[in-house]
């Protein structure tokens, strides 16, 4: 069974070109689909596997808690991988043919209000470090970038006289967005002089770098994202992709088109976007129970 693995991560590579975090995924979760069938259910070989070994799967992992829209990925990736088997003359049927998608909880993305931003934002460049910190959140909450188009930006993805950034989303679809002055004056004064004190003599092409001066990795950005809220004392939860989302919640509050906030984001489907237009209304109806005197 291991086998047939191997050559479909081999076919997302070569052939899709997928990214290696995209490829980790599916590894993680054909790998625990595979130890199920053979530990709990004893097959050995993929022929064997029919649509009730699967719904077996995806009742225990909602026994195990799983939530809906995990357990969809995860048949979403033994999907792709039957479908990849019946085209290599690896197996004969495709047993996931048929099996409903578990409808997914629909939720609303938390978003942080303008004077949280502020807050987070107030940083005092006092150091490379901090200096780099002011840059990397201005960036970020400028272009609603994901995080790990944050930080695998190059110098020379940035136009700031132009002002914007070219950024390589998912799928390696590029996408220029434009910046704002506070951005990029954050950024003229990071390039300026803190980033080579942290690059020191090394040769990286990499816009944000950790106090070694090579790249700065996610848990490196989730560890300052930290440490700055908790220093601003920001109170409400806050993840990595929380100034995505109150990138564009603030710019449909403020009148923006719904295409150009889905182009930003490099969202494929405008019903993904739609999502931030739930949150504004939600937020809408708050402003309205909190103000009307006879809400």
């Amino acid at each position: 069974m291991k086998f047939a693995l191997e050559d479909f991560f081999h076919y997302l590579t070569v052939e899709r070109g997928l990214s290696s975090n995209t490829i980790q995924s599916y590894k993680r979760d054909l790998t625990q689909y595979q130890l199920f069938l053979e530990t709990s259910l004893e097959l050995s070989h993929w022929e064997q596997v029919s649509r009730s070994h699967i719904m077996k799967y995806l009742y225990d992992l909602n026994d195990k808690g799983r939530s809906s829209a995990t357990i969809a990925r995860l048949l979403s990736s033994i999907r792709l991988f039957h479908q990849f088997m019946i085209r290599e003359k690896i197996t004969t049927q495709d047993p996931s043919l048929h099996i409903e998608t578990p409808k997914k909880e629909r939720k609303l993305p938390k978003v942080l209000s303008s004077d949280d931003v502020d807050k987070l934002l107030n940083i005092s460049a006092v150091d490379p470090l901090s200096s780099r910190n002011k840059a990397m959140l201005e960036i970020l909450y400028a272009t609603g970038l994901r995080v790990t188009e944050l930080i695998t930006l190059k110098v020379s993805d940035l136009h700031l006289t132009m002002g914007f950034v070219r950024c390589m989303g998912k799928g390696s679809k590029e996408r220029i967005i434009p910046l704002g002055d506070l951005a990029k004056q954050a950024l003229e004064d990071y390039l300026e002089g803190p980033r080579s004190q942290l690059v020191k003599r090394k040769q990286t092409e990499e816009l944000f770098v950790n106090h070694h001066g090579s790249p700065l990795s996610r848990q490196g950005f989730w560890k300052v994202l930290k440490a700055v809220a908790l220093e601003a004392g920001v109170m409400k939860e806050i993840t990595p992709h929380t100034l995505r989302h109150s990138f564009a919640t603030h710019l449909l509050e403020n009148g923006a088109d719904l295409r150009a906030v889905q182009e930003m984001l490099g969202h494929a489907d405008i019903s993904t976007t739609q999502v931030y237009t739930h949150v504004t209304k939600s937020r809408l109806k708050d402003v309205y129970r909190s103000y009307h005197p006879r809400a």
